[in-house]
């Protein structure tokens, strides 16, 4: 595709740009004009992106959240009696001295710290928690229906349904892609959401781009 900087170029090899014209000042005038107008086109030809992809919000981005299963080191300034490496369990708690039982899954190693900090506050004058994921339980996701690539897919890290997606190669020719569903959960706390890949391309409500969560199922119908 030709950039349109390309337009300004054009006119500069006509006869009235290069010479030709009354006298030697003016045709001098032309050609300093000639020239800036080539520069002009070249910076704007190689500052300007061609088909750019929409930029993805911060919301989107997001961090990792824990779940069942994850391994976390709880580390406690100064305090090593405190300091513990533990296991979310499946009711999604974790145990630790002084402060007992607290939830984990669902949330962020900064969320979670900073609740423990809370607790412990209770107990020592000034507590300086950090959380962080020691071994991550593999979990997956699945992106079923008109893709060229469906099935099982692992997540090691954050993915957003643009991405996933993508990991699953694109769509085949009669995919309805303002359609596409997340189901999540089972049974009675089934839900489903919609995500238009079209709309999203085109810049527009930037925030149906949603992190995937285990067990997820992206349908393209």
């Amino acid at each position: 595709m030709f950039n349109s900087a390309y337009i300004a170029i054009i006119p500069c090899y006509s006869k009235k740009c290069v010479g030709g014209g009354d006298g030697a000042e003016p045709a001098a005038r032309r050609l300093l004009i000639c020239f800036l107008l080539i520069a002009l086109g070249v910076f704007l030809f190689y500052t300007t992106p061609v088909g750019a992809q929409p930029e993805e919000t911060g919301d989107a981005q997001g961090v990792y959240e824990f779940s069942a299963g994850d391994v976390l080191d709880v580390f406690v300034f100064e305090e090593p009696d405190l300091s513990q490496t533990v296991t979310v369990r499946s009711d999604g708690r974790i145990s630790l001295p002084l402060i007992g039982d607290i939830v984990a899954e669902g949330r962020t190693p900064e969320m979670l710290g900073q609740k423990i900090t809370q607790k412990l506050n209770k107990f020592i004058e000034v507590a300086d928690v950090t959380v962080s994921l020691a071994e991550s339980r593999e979990k997956f996701y699945y992106v079923l229906g008109q893709v060229e690539e469906s099935g099982q897919y692992s997540m090691s890290q954050p993915v957003t349904v643009f991405q996933a997606l993508a990991r699953a190669g694109g769509f085949l020719e009669w995919a309805k892609k303002s359609r596409i569903m997340i189901v999540r959960g089972k049974g009675k706390s089934e839900k489903i959401t919609y995500f238009n890949y079209d709309a999203f391309l085109d810049g527009k409500d930037m925030k149906q781009n949603v992190l995937i969560e285990p067990g997820d199922t992206i349908v393209v119908p």
